[in-house]
């Protein structure tokens, strides 16, 4: 995205990577070297590294998390909640550091939360209205808080199960209770200091929305060198 960003104010200007996407970096080092005009240069820097670090930021959070739980069969996903008009470029940057994506918007996955379980007037009808609506091809997640909730997305047929602010003990049961009927994705809160417990139930996935809705940029700097 930085290499684009000084394309576009001049598509003659030089830019060549120091370090592999991807690859750990240390304080110091030279992540890439750019050479053409100096106004065009300055011209890019801000919105050069504003892309850089975050996106870095996101990508190092990302591989935190994911390797606390890399002996476990979990998967680490992201959700919905990015940064608007940078949905891609977040969740590419949560693939380059080890996690999974979660849907990108309403057309590549049904789930089907508290408001719509409410307003259909239980989980089975939310299923049985949304079912002939949608292709064969497309899940459709659940999202259940209690263990009786579990059941009945299970009686009525869902592919995935959102267990939802559950604690450990409560986690651990509904995985037991689902028993590979379907899959099994924990969300809800969970952080460094939670998340090796979550994994150790189970469960097939971990969402974190925090890995793009609370992320802490990198510090990244954009130096003039002498000719």
């Amino acid at each position: 995205m930085c290499e684009a960003v000084f394309k576009h104010l001049n598509p003659a200007i030089i830019f060549q990577k120091d370090i592999e996407e991807g690859s750990q970096v240390n304080p110091g080092d030279a992540i890439a070297r750019v050479e053409g005009p100096t106004i065009d240069l300055l011209g890019g820097e801000r919105v050069a590294l504003n892309f850089l670090q975050r996106l870095s930021g996101v990508a190092t959070r990302t591989r935190q998390l994911s390797h606390l739980i890399e002996s476990y069969k979990a998967s680490l996903l992201d959700t919905r909640k990015t940064t608007p008009g940078l949905r891609v470029l977040e969740k590419y940057a949560v693939r380059v550091g080890g996690g999974r994506n979660h849907r990108f918007g309403l057309y590549d996955g049904v789930m089907i939360k508290d408001n719509h379980i409410k307003a259909a007037g239980g989980i089975n009808q939310a299923v049985n209205l949304i079912r002939p609506r949608i292709p064969h091809t497309i899940k459709i997640e659940v999202e259940a808080e209690t263990l009786e909730q579990v059941r009945e997305a299970l009686e009525a047929g869902a592919d995935i199960i959102l267990l939802d602010n559950m604690n450990i003990d409560t986690l651990k049961a509904a995985v037991q209770l689902v028993n590979g009927r379907a899959l099994t994705e924990a969300s809800g809160g969970i952080d460094e200091d939670t998340i090796v417990r979550v994994a150790a139930t189970g469960v097939d996935f971990i969402s974190v929305g925090a890995l793009t809705h609370s992320i802490k940029s990198l510090d990244i700097s954009f130096n003039l060198l002498p000719d």
